[in-house]
């Protein structure tokens, strides 16, 4: 999966060879499959009610083109569902302050 990887946004590259503009959820580091991890959503999807959140694992490389790697294992995914939920119940409840 060769992609951009910016501040705030990257470019995913789909199946079919579609450049998507993509905003950056939040970015993790998990020390049990030693990988980073980047959570991301099609630029302009805050508008619509559900949004489909997308995961890459990814190597860091300072102001330079990075790669994403697909995710390919369920105890990947399991952990990635975690993180998010727990991401998205701190933010309802900071909301709800």
């Amino acid at each position: 999966m060769k992609n951009q990887l910016k501040e705030n946004q990257l470019t995913y590259v789909d199946d079919k060879g579609n450049e998507i503009l993509c905003d950056i959820l939040f970015t993790f580091e998990n020390n049990e499959f030693n990988k980073n991890y980047v959570l991301f959503y099609p630029t302009g999807s805050l508008e619509e009610e559900e949004i489909q959140v997308y995961a890459a694992s990814y190597e860091p490389l300072e102001g330079e083109i990075g790669e994403l790697n697909e995710i390919t294992t369920d105890e990947e995914w399991k952990m990635i569902e975690e993180v998010l939920t727990a991401f998205e119940n701190d933010n309802e409840e900071e909301s709800e302050e």
